[in-house]
């Protein structure tokens, strides 16, 4: 099983290529029966998951602290 770090990863991953695709033939936003579709939103919704993702990752990375004693 994925660890939590593996998943979000994997998350981001497949936002950014969601995004790349959108972005690579954008589709205007319409409404078919009584249902909208917001491309612009849909856009908006992956970025912040990319955001998430990244916040969280930064969380997860480990970090080293560097100190020196006094003299």
């Amino acid at each position: 099983m994925p660890t939590d770090f593996e998943q979000l990863r994997t998350i981001r991953s497949q936002a950014l290529a969601a995004i790349a695709e959108i972005t690579a033939s954008p589709k205007p936003s319409y409404t078919i029966d009584g249902q909208s579709v917001s491309w612009n939103s849909h856009l908006r919704r992956l970025r912040q998951t990319v955001d998430w993702c990244d916040r969280k990752l930064a969380g997860e990375e480990p970090f080293e602290i560097s100190s020196q004693a006094g003299t």
